[in-house]
């Protein structure tokens, strides 16, 4: 009987692998991931492997079956049990292991689920995840035979996290989980810090009846809002599905969007650490950057998506990056991998060394005109060649422009975006000036680069 195994086309992303549960993605998947990944690592000479599962109804059974696989070529399992992202990503660390596999679906719908991973200290993506196809699809595996054992490393994470919040002052905090498994240590992190805590959605749920947790969504925040006015807190907190993502608002329910959340964490860890390369991606604003370079820090503008910025900030030994999407990176004092609950606790800490309250550090930042992130669909076989030609456009024209990922297009009203999803066939644009006749000519020059390329312009635009 072979063992190779074809997995469908649209599962290995540039990232992660993700699918819907019983229609591209199945247990036999799984069973295949492990084999395969684990033959990645036997190659480079490991043998131990740390897994871990988000809130879904689908996680247990898709954890059982990677472990199948992984054992079946020889590596042995730690199981860590139900988990948030970063969890898994610390007993990679902590743990004597020499890779971890993540069974989330991240801030997607209920009936999808996935895989994160991480091989020798580094992020898993682009390349070797296609390997893995690569090998499933020859039957290429090791062999083996493996053990699996059950660890929580729950009490050494929540201590770890714990210890970020270096004050004895006080707040008060809404904590939004939105149903996601970053309730499973929520509650333990803040038995230990100072302060009221409101916890909402705190039960792991996989059904997410209450909302759907991407904290980036306005709508997703409503809850989170309403009580942190209703209870008078100082500030509220949201978190994704599996915890790696953050979102912030204000004591008066203003949201603060990924750049603005890292440009207040960046003005405080420059003031240790002056002249420190801080990261952001290409969505991000200009008042982000800025902020950077005024503060003393050393401004770099990179490529969405956090497997490429993690690679790339243990290149340039950036103690900190982000992006739009919440996905925000301390290598300082941590490990330099996306944590929203690390970075949660950090942002107290910031705020605790403040003499202004949250609220008022929000209404000081500059403010500009922006759209929200546009996302229209494109095909994936036509998504890379619009942009490319639309770059090609600007170069010819001497357009200011940055092309590290997509085009960002400098004008004096502003600047606009157009890059292609690494992990959707869909385009994404944004546009940012600081007056509403700027951000026109802004919409007014992308549309029409799209048109050029023929594209009808999103109605939203």
């Amino acid at each position: 009987m072979t063992l190779a195994h074809t997995f469908h086309n649209s599962i290995l992303r540039e990232y992660d692998v993700r699918g819907t549960i019983d229609e591209t993605l199945s247990t036999a998947d799984a069973i295949a991931l492990g084999r395969a990944f684990g033959t990645r690592v036997r190659r480079e000479g490991g043998s131990h492997v740390a897994i871990g599962r988000d809130g879904r109804l689908s996680s247990p059974a898709m954890a059982a079956a990677l472990t199948e696989g992984l054992n079946s070529v020889g590596v042995d399992v730690t199981d860590i049990g139900l988990c948030p992202t970063p969890e898994l990503y610390f007993a990679t660390y902590h743990l004597p292991t020499d890779a971890g596999i993540m069974v989330t679906g991240s801030h997607n719908p209920p009936n999808m689920n996935g895989f994160k991973m991480m091989l020798s200290g580094k992020a898993f993506f682009g390349p070797d995840i296609t390997e893995l196809g690569e090998i499933a699809a020859a039957g290429a595996f090791a062999s083996g035979n493996g053990q699996a054992k059950e660890k929580s490393i729950a009490e050494a994470y929540v201590s770890a996290v714990v210890d970020a919040y270096d004050s004895d002052r006080e707040f008060s905090i809404v904590w939004d989980c939105g149903n996601g498994a970053a309730g499973a240590v929520l509650d333990d992190i803040l038995s230990r810090l100072p302060g009221r805590h409101v916890v909402l959605f705190g039960d792991v749920d996989g059904t997410f009846p209450n909302h759907h947790p991407d904290p980036t969504v306005p709508k997703n925040l409503e809850d989170l809002i309403n009580t942190v006015k209703g209870v008078g807190a100082d500030f509220g907190i949201g978190f994704d599905g599996d915890g790696d993502r953050i979102g912030v608002v204000d004591g008066e329910g203003e949201i603060l969007f990924g750049d603005q959340i890292v440009l207040l964490l960046a003005r405080d860890l420059l003031q240790d650490m002056p002249g420190s390369t801080i990261i952001a991606d290409v969505k991000a604003s200009k008042v982000l950057f800025d902020g950077i370079a005024e503060a003393g820090g050393k401004p770099e503008m990179f490529k969405t998506g956090h497997s490429l910025i993690k690679a790339r900030m243990a290149e340039v030994k950036s103690p900190l990056a982000g992006e739009m999407s919440g996905h925000i990176f301390f290598a300082d004092k941590w490990y330099g991998f996306d944590d929203a609950l690390y970075v949660a606790v950090r942002f107290m800490a910031m705020a605790a060394r403040s003499s202004q309250s949250v609220t008022e550090m929000n209404r000081a930042l500059p403010q500009v005109m922006n759209t929200p992130e546009l996302r229209f669909d494109c095909p994936d076989e036509q998504k890379f060649q619009v942009v490319a030609d639309v770059c090609q456009r600007l170069r010819d024209a001497g357009a200011n422009m940055s092309d590290v990922d997509g085009a960002r297009v400098n004008t004096d009203d502003g600047w606009w975006l157009l890059r292609a999803s690494n992990t959707q066939p869909v385009l994404v644009a944004r546009c940012e000036a600081e007056t509403e006749q700027g951000l026109r000519r802004l919409k007014d020059a992308l549309a029409a680069q799209l048109r050029e390329s023929g594209l009808e312009p999103p109605a939203d635009l």
